[in-house]
């Protein structure tokens, strides 16, 4: 962090873990996962798809709440005004794009549902299942991290959550932005910390 944001107040506190957490998945689907498609060809989410699948096994083995989502729609009367062409032409309901990428996905276990704008949490079931879940901590991966994810960790503040971003189980098109925004989520909203202290933690759990 620049001396500027630092003279500011900016990362000023640090946010602990609490005493429940879920797992959050962002849009690992293989339209983002699987080279065949158009934006599916990052090796930076790829690497997060396998870092959040060995994230995945052990918090599953601790009980921990899972809910992933993906993206899509019925037609373009219920998309937004996406300026991304792959999700114009191929973001539907029924494509195979939109179905879960296998490395993360568990259909017996997670809490899987569709979204239709940046957030996780807008418009979705998403809070409604934290909530009977008893969540306070949200771990939060996926794709981009510019995109949906940064806007995800924004709504999870926002709704009072400790948010917590592994930078190893999240990616991006480029490395700038996704440095980036990291940055300036850990100045905010949330710790960016790495797979391996999220683990070290749900080990913990009792």
């Amino acid at each position: 962090m620049s001396k500027e944001y630092e003279n500011k107040g900016y990362s000023s506190e640090i946010i602990d873990f609490g005493k429940k957490p879920a797992i959050l998945i962002v849009d690992l689907q293989l339209a983002f996962t699987d080279p065949k498609y158009p934006n599916g060809d990052m090796p930076m989410v790829d690497n997060a798809t396998n870092k959040t699948a060995e994230l995945l096994e052990l918090a599953r083995k601790k009980n921990v709440p899972v809910a992933s989502c993906y993206t899509a729609y019925d037609s373009l009367k219920d998309m937004p005004l996406w300026k991304v062409k792959a999700v114009r032409d191929e973001f539907y309901h029924g494509h195979p794009c939109t179905e879960m990428d296998p490395r993360i996905y568990d259909e017996e276990y997670d809490f899987n549902f569709c979204k239709n704008a940046p957030s996780m949490f807008f418009l979705t079931p998403l809070t409604t299942f934290l909530h009977k879940e008893g969540v306070d901590t949200v771990i939060i991966t996926g794709c981009v991290t510019s995109g949906c994810v940064r806007a995800t960790v924004i709504d999870a503040f926002s709704h009072g959550y400790r948010v917590f971003v592994p930078q190893d189980c999240v990616g991006d098109v480029e490395d700038r932005p996704h440095n980036d925004n990291l940055r300036d989520i850990s100045r905010r909203y949330g710790e960016v910390i790495d797979s391996q202290a999220c683990m070290d933690y749900i080990r913990s759990l009792g």
